[in-house]
């Protein structure tokens, strides 16, 4: 089955000579939740914004359901929804009538049982006659994904929809996006947060710098993704790891005072028990330690490090 995205070798330069996208291939299959990870400033919003036609690509080309975004553009745009990142609504609107307003934009007929669904799905039926202005942050979110789910697209765009929400909200989201997959929507979601794309991602893309840099199935990604570091504060500052404790991933920081193990939290065993068992048969003591993951930043770096 072709993928109902395909975007194949995607430039973005802008006026400015900024590059915000680097010869962009990727497939999304039909059917699928598709997570894009990256730091501020690596390009998803672009992609996205590419893909939906709000941006303009410098080069290279993009087919949603088949259909060219340039050349067929009515035919790709009707088949995608979009709910943004900002905040960006009709504030003397009803909920009703800007998501009603939203379908009649792409020309279908009114639904109004549909309105009512989404709405409902969203936790939107009672606010259905407020005017926007008069809403939350979280339920102004809430209008945005009504909005881009009226006139029924078979590819949603969710761009970092939980961004500065209450974690019931996320919940919910999280709620939706599962039932809408279960309906045969694709779903591409960009997200600064792991367990987000853990707890929904069929898979997972990162992109760092206008570059997607992998693409994987999430139960690989998130293996990379576990590791962990312990230090341990020693008692007494080593000048050298004695031969004892060299079967472990071990790095002695500068000044002998500070240990740094490094174990993955996905595997079998982390090793901290033998470690332990070692250091007390070769006589180290520790005052203290602590445990920290990498930054989403750091594990990008790494990776671009691991292909370069």
């Amino acid at each position: 089955m072709p993928p109902i995205i395909s975007i194949q070798n995607l430039s973005k330069v802008y006026a400015s000579g900024l590059k915000a996208l680097d010869g962009i291939d990727l497939d999304i299959a039909e059917g699928e939740i598709f997570a894009l990870l990256g730091p501020n400033g690596a390009g998803k919003t672009t992609l996205i914004s590419i893909v939906c036609g709000i941006v303009t690509a410098s080069a290279g080309r993009i087919l949603a359901g088949g259909h060219d975004i340039a050349v067929d553009y009515r035919k790709a745009r009707r088949l995608i929804g979009l709910v943004p990142q900002e905040l960006t609504t009709d504030a003397f609107e009803t909920v009703w009538a800007t998501t009603s307003f939203s379908r009649g934009l792409y020309g279908l007929k009114p639904d109004p049982a549909h309105i009512e669904r989404v709405l409902r799905d969203l936790s939107l039926w009672e606010k259905r006659d407020s005017r926007i202005m008069t809403l939350s942050g979280g339920m102004k979110r809430r209008v945005l994904i009504a909005k881009a789910l009226s006139h029924e697209p078979r590819i949603l765009f969710l761009d970092e929809p939980t961004a500065g929400v209450d974690v019931e909200l996320r919940r919910d989201m999280w709620r939706l996006v599962r039932s809408l997959r279960d309906k045969g929507v694709t779903i591409i979601l960009t997200t600064h947060y792991i367990d987000e794309a853990e707890e929904m991602a069929d898979r997972i893309g990162v992109i760092r710098k206008g570059e997607i840099i992998l693409v994987e199935e999430k139960a690989e990604l998130m293996r990379k993704l576990g590791k962990k570091q312990m230090t341990l504060n020693l008692q007494e500052p080593l000048v050298a790891l004695p031969p004892a404790l060299a079967r472990h991933d071990l790095v002695l920081k500068p000044g002998g005072q500070d240990l740094v193990y490094t174990y993955d939290t996905k595997g079998e065993r982390t090793g901290i028990t033998a470690l332990l068992a070692d250091l007390a048969e070769a006589g180290i003591r520790f005052r203290d330690l602590q445990t920290s993951q990498s930054s989403l930043e750091e594990i990008f770096v790494d990776l671009v490090k691991e292909r370069a």
